[in-house]
C-alpha cells in the first residue's frame, strides 16, 4: 500500500507539471500574438514608388502602309511594222538603248526597189504636169484671140490638173515607200533596257495586227509603284493634302522590297485616280521613285508607306495602357500623389507609344513603372521613367 501511495504522488507531480507547462506556452503565444497586432497600428507604411511619363505634345509623322507593284513609267513592245527577212540583231539580252538606236535590221532589198520605183513615178508625173501645164498656157494665149474653141481649152486646163495631182499622189508613194524603208530597221522608240530578242536572225517576219514580238524595252528614267488606298484613309488623311493643282506630288512615299528593309527608296505621290472603286473602297494611287541605282524593276511586289499627315501629337508609352473590356485606360497621378484611373482614346503607334486621342492633357503624369503595385486613390511616390525626346515616325497599319 505504501507502494502504491507513493505511485500516485509521482504522478500527480508528473502531471502538474506539464499542466504548467501548457499554461506558461500559452501565455507566451497570446502575448506574442497581441503585440504582433499592435505594432501596424503603431508603424506608418511608405507609400509605393512609380515611374511616371509626363505627357507633351512631340512632332510626329504618321504613315500608312499598303502593299504594291513596281510599274515602268514608259516601256514597248517591238514588233515588225514590214514584212520580211531578219538580217540583222543589234542588240544584246538586256541591253540599255537610246530612243533611235537600231535593235533590228530587216531585209531592205525590197523596200529599196520600191522607194526607187516611186521615185520614178514621181519624175514621170512631174514631167506629165509640165508638158499639160504648158499646153494649158499655150491654150489660154489661144483662147484670148478665140483662135481655139473653148472646149478645147477646157480640155487642156482640166488635163493640167489632173497631171499635177497626179505628182502629189507619186509624192505621196515616195514618202511611203521611203516610211517603209525605214521600217526595215527596227529602231528604238523610247530609252531604256531592252528584254531578250525574241525572234532571231534569218527568220521571216509578218506584219500587222498578228505581228511577232521581237522585244520589249522599259525605261530606266524612274519607275512607279501603283497601290490602292482605301477610302477611309484617303478621305481623312490625304485628301487634305491633295489639290487641283498637283500638290499630291508633295506627298512623300517609301517603299522597301521583302526581305531588304533596311534600305528604303523615298519617292513622291504621283497620282490618284479621279474616282473610288465602289466594289472594293479604294482609290488607285502611283507614287514615282527616281531609281538611279536600277534596284527596283517592274513587277516586284514592294510594301508602300505614304506620309498620312503629321504635326504635334500627344504620346504615351504602351506599357501605361489598361485593357478593361473594350475600353483603354491608364493610370494618372494628380498634384496630390494620389492615383486615378482615366480612359483614353488612342490613334496609331509610334514606336514603343501609342497617339493620344482623348483622355489626356498636356503635362500630366501617366504611370508607366509599379502598376501591379497600384489602385486607384491611392498615394504613391514618383520618379521620371524616362526622358521626354522626339517621337519617330509613326506606321499606322
Amino acid at each position: 500500500m505504501a507502494k502504491m501511495s507513493r505511485f500516485g504522488k509521482s504522478r500527480s507531480i508528473l502531471l502538474g507539471s506539464v499542466a504548467l507547462i501548457a499554461l506558461i506556452g500559452i501565455g507566451v503565444a497570446v502575448s506574442g500574438a497581441s503585440s504582433a497586432r499592435t505594432q501596424p497600428a503603431t508603424a506608418t507604411a511608405a507609400p509605393v514608388l512609380v515611374g511616371v511619363q509626363t505627357i507633351t505634345a512631340q512632332p510626329v509623322q504618321v504613315w500608312s502602309s499598303f502593299s504594291g507593284r513596281m510599274r515602268a513609267v514608259d516601256q514597248a513592245e517591238i514588233r515588225p511594222e514590214v514584212s520580211g527577212r531578219i538580217l540583222a540583231v543589234r542588240i544584246d539580252d538586256g541591253q540599255t538603248v537610246k530612243a533611235g538606236d537600231v535593235m533590228f535590221v530587216i531585209d531592205p532589198a525590197p523596200f529599196e526597189a520600191a522607194l526607187a520605183k516611186a521615185q520614178a513615178s514621181l519624175a514621170s508625173a512631174r514631167t506629165n504636169a509640165a508638158y499639160a501645164r504648158t499646153e494649158f498656157e499655150r491654150a489660154a494665149a489661144l483662147i484670148r484671140t478665140q483662135a481655139i474653141a473653148q472646149r478645147l481649152y477646157d480640155e487642156r486646163a482640166n488635163a493640167s490638173r489632173v497631171a499635177q495631182a497626179s505628182v502629189l499622189a507619186a509624192e505621196a508613194e515616195v514618202r511611203q515607200a521611203r516610211i517603209n524603208l525605214d521600217h526595215a530597221y527596227v529602231k528604238a522608240p523610247i530609252s531604256g533596257r531592252v528584254s531578250r530578242a525574241e525572234i532571231t536572225q534569218g527568220n521571216l517576219v509578218q506584219a500587222g495586227p498578228g505581228a511577232p514580238l521581237l522585244t520589249s524595252i522599259v525605261s530606266n528614267d524612274g519607275i512607279y509603284a501603283d497601290f490602292e488606298v482605301d477610302e477611309q484613309t484617303f478621305m481623312t488623311g490625304l485628301r487634305a493634302q491633295t489639290g487641283p493643282h498637283g500638290e499630291e506630288k508633295r506627298i512623300p512615299v517609301v517603299v522597301t522590297l521583302r526581305g531588304d528593309e533596311a534600305h528604303p527608296h523615298e519617292g513622291t505621290i504621283h497620282s490618284f485616280d479621279n474616282r473610288i472603286d465602289t466594289a472594293s473602297g479604294t482609290i488607285r494611287a502611283r507614287a514615282r521613285f527616281a531609281n538611279r541605282d536600277g534596284t527596283l524593276m517592274p513587277g516586284m511586289f514592294v510594301s508602300v508607306k505614304v506620309a498620312n499627315g503629321g504635326g504635334p501629337a500627344l504620346l504615351v508609352q504602351e506599357r501605361a495602357i489598361g485593357n478593361d473590356q473594350s475600353k483603354k485606360f491608364v493610370y494618372v497621378v494628380g498634384e496630390d500623389g494620389k492615383v486615378a484611373y482615366r480612359e483614353v482614346g488612342l490613334g496609331p503607334q509610334v514606336g514603343s507609344q501609342r497617339i493620344v486621342l482623348s483622355g489626356l492633357s498636356a503635362g500630366e503624369r501617366v504611370i508607366i513603372d509599379g502598376l501591379q503595385h497600384v489602385r486607384p486613390d491611392m498615394t504613391v511616390a514618383v520618379r521620371d521613367a524616362l526622358a521626354t525626346r522626339a517621337a519617330p515616325d509613326v506606321a499606322a497599319n
